[in-house]
């Protein structure tokens, strides 16, 4: 196995297990009609780990405990806690996590095709194509929520801390946009 193919395959139970995770506390906090599509992207992503782990350790390779454990500090999304974001920012910045996962098994199908491992390039290629699926349901969730804009700007968590933070983060934003604006008056 090329080493490309052992580090892709590690970090893909990284952040599939990070996806599970925060798909599942997403659905929690935001509850209303995005809920089931993003437990049913963190139910595919945890099945996809209990297939993957003993097709990994057939090849040698250890899936846990490091990469399993890197998979609770890495993410694709930006920084930013759910507790300070919308609703629509909470679910756009969701399909990075399934869109990081899509790439990664097309990425990984290749690697063990050109590898010869046509086993292997068959069952990324089906996770890629499931998971697919979740990513496209997700994101027209989070395109729909422009149909609905004051749903929309709502916290996408709705728990006290939750609205703080939203609240926090809306101040910031006015701040910026109000030094943004005196620049460009001055620009003038």
């Amino acid at each position: 196995m090329h080493s490309a193919e052992h580090r892709a395959l590690r970090e893909l139970g990284a952040f599939t297990g990070q996806l599970a995770r925060h798909w599942d506390a997403l659905a929690g906090r935001l509850g209303g009609d995005e809920a089931p599509l993003l437990r049913a992207g963190a139910a595919d992503g945890r099945a996809l780990l209990a297939e993957l782990e003993p097709l990994i350790a057939a090849r040698g390779l250890a899936a846990r405990p490091a990469a399993q454990v890197a998979g609770a500090f890495v993410t694709p999304r930006p920084l930013a806690s759910d507790l300070l974001l919308e609703r629509n920012q909470a679910l756009r910045f969701a399909v990075l996590d399934v869109q990081h996962c899509v790439t990664l098994l097309g990425y990984l199908e290749r690697l063990a095709t050109a590898d010869g491992d046509t086993a292997l390039g068959a069952f990324l290629g089906e996770w890629d194509l499931r998971l697919r699926r979740h990513e496209d349901a997700v994101r027209a969730a989070a395109v729909a929520l422009g149909d609905r804009p004051d749903e929309a700007i709502e916290p996408a968590d709705r728990s006290v801390a939750g609205r703080a933070g939203q609240r926090l983060s809306s101040s910031f934003g006015a701040v910026g946009e109000w030094v943004d604006g005196r620049i460009t008056l001055r620009r003038r």
